[in-house]
């Protein structure tokens, strides 16, 4: 399965601070590119952490007394004294490679409950940043692109069925298949394959009627 990568996906030019940066011109940087998190690197360009609207406002919630859940939090006291990008930031930072898929990269997101994921190259120098609004961009897929891809890559190459095996329709990335494969087995094999394209919404197989079931109904009702 060709899945998108997250090279084609990326944000390239990313917004970056040093750990010195101060927590003034951090907050000055998110408003001024309307963003809501910024990666701190080192000389090396190396993400060391990540320092987000949530860390900036440990400033506001553990700065006052009032806040018992804020109190409770081992970050959340450090954080409301932290002046510069190197004490407010959360590291270590989640990282991806630009060859990762999209499904890798969604599967990371959701498994750390995060937003964003740094792309790093193999020196583990930062080259650009993917979200999860960007991930969403596959299901700007084409309906013509996903019923190509699933003939010719699935049905034929992967499952060596005859492309007039299937009948493939794909309306806004629901997939209705509909014909009569070698066995069940491809059956659901080629239903699991189509849920895997990127751009897929949801997949339906409509079996063909065989020849006895059509003559079935076709036939007149004997009288009692």
């Amino acid at each position: 399965m060709n899945h998108v990568k997250v090279r084609d996906l990326m944000s390239e030019a990313v917004v970056r601070v040093q750990g010195g940066t101060p927590f003034k011109e951090i907050a000055h940087l998110l408003q001024e590119y309307d963003i809501t998190a910024v990666p701190v690197v080192d000389d090396q360009d190396r993400p060391r952490g990540v320092v987000s609207e949530a860390d900036l406002l440990h400033k506001m919630r553990d700065g006052h007394g009032d806040d018992p859940v804020a109190t409770g939090s081992p970050s959340g006291p450090a954080k409301a004294g932290a002046t510069d990008a190197a004490g407010l930031m959360t590291s270590p930072p989640l990282c991806a490679r630009e060859d990762w898929s999209v499904v890798d990269a969604a599967r990371e997101m959701t498994r750390h409950g995060v937003k964003r994921l740094l792309v790093v190259d193999d020196d583990g120098r930062l080259i650009g940043v993917v979200s999860r609004s960007d991930l969403l961009r596959v299901f700007l897929r084409t309906d013509r692109t996903i019923r190509t891809e699933i003939v010719e890559e699935i049905l034929v190459k992967t499952l060596g069925e005859a492309p007039s095996a299937v009948q493939v329709d794909v309306t806004h990335g629901h997939v209705v298949l509909s014909g009569r494969l070698s066995s069940p087995a491809v059956v659901t094999e080629l239903v699991e394959l189509c849920r895997e394209v990127d751009g897929v919404v949801a997949v339906e197989f409509r079996p063909a009627r065989t020849a006895d079931a059509e003559a079935s109904l076709e036939a007149p009702a004997h009288s009692a």
